[in-house]
């Protein structure tokens, strides 16, 4: 998708851009260069709320170490009963 630069340096976001990531007046974004490469990123408002959950799981880190333990002991039996 081509747009142009205005004089002052402005760029306009084509509508269907913003409505599928949410952008409204106002918001802020930020732009990033990727070595020859521009990208426009959106802010979140509030960085803290808008990660929160972002980690969760419904498991434990704790749960899924013991989880790999087994099938890692499991693994190595069915290696052993083999070789």
């Amino acid at each position: 998708m081509n747009i142009h630069i205005s004089r002052k340096g402005w760029i306009v976001i084509p509508a269907a851009l913003r409505k599928k990531y949410g952008l409204k007046p106002g918001d802020e974004v930020r732009v990033v260069d990727y070595g020859g490469v521009l990208s426009i990123v959106p802010v979140a408002s509030d960085p803290i709320r808008a990660g929160a959950g972002l980690l969760r799981s419904d498991d434990s880190l704790t749960q899924a170490i013991v989880e790999e333990h087994r099938r890692e002991r499991e693994h190595d039996e069915t290696n052993v009963r083999a070789g």
